[in-house]
């Protein structure tokens, strides 16, 4: 693994939520939580629970005015906040003496996945932002086939083509998004140099 130097610019795009930013954040430390857990908790669940509690203090702690401002430390604030979410699991109280899974019944999963939800939501404002800026026929032809789900022949009776025609617009739509995608990636200042 090659460690990673963090400037100022890095955390105030951490900060504002960029996407490209949190998800190396997330990539990048993920790896050294998980090596440093694997010896102190048995569980791959218990892994996972510290691992999210850890992301979400984190990025709290960093929104709110008191938080991190010096990135070269960085590092060593997610390691003691990793610290503090394990030490808090060691005094946990464990429950009943009986085991759910003892009794006959899984309970569902109730947590939020708050990496997840932040970044599901900016990629779909993203995704709007991008279809945004495509030619009219392009935008038409994609979120009618993949964002309504119509039925390919009603789409097609539309735009005045058959359905092999139909198969051409949407893979030169796609082509385009992708291309404009790439490009919104490129202009993101200070993230493609820590990728």
């Amino acid at each position: 693994m090659q460690f990673q130097e963090f400037d100022d610019s890095y955390l105030q795009h951490l900060r504002a939520g960029d996407f490209r930013t949190q998800e190396h954040f997330v990539a990048y430390f993920s790896e050294l939580i998980q090596i440093k857990l694997r010896s102190r908790l048995r569980s791959p669940q218990d892994i996972e629970d510290v691992r999210q509690e850890t992301f979400v203090r984190v990025l709290t702690a960093l929104r709110n005015e008191g938080g991190i401002r010096q990135a070269d430390r960085l590092g060593a604030f997610v390691n003691s906040t990793c610290n503090n979410v394990l030490l808090e699991k060691y005094r946990a109280p464990r429950g009943d003496s009986i085991d759910d899974e003892e009794k006959g019944f899984d309970l569902p999963d109730t947590r939020i996945d708050v990496i997840g939800s932040i970044s599901a939501k900016q990629t779909q404002e993203k995704v709007r932002e991008i279809l945004d800026d495509l030619p009219e026929k392009d935008r038409r032809i994609l979120r009618e086939v993949f964002i309504e789900e119509r039925d390919k022949d009603s789409v097609c009776r539309d735009f005045g083509v058959d359905r092999n025609y139909l198969r051409v617009l949407i893979h030169r739509a796609k082509q385009e998004f992708k291309s404009q995608y790439l490009k919104s990636l490129e202009a993101q200042p200070g993230v493609a140099a820590q990728s």
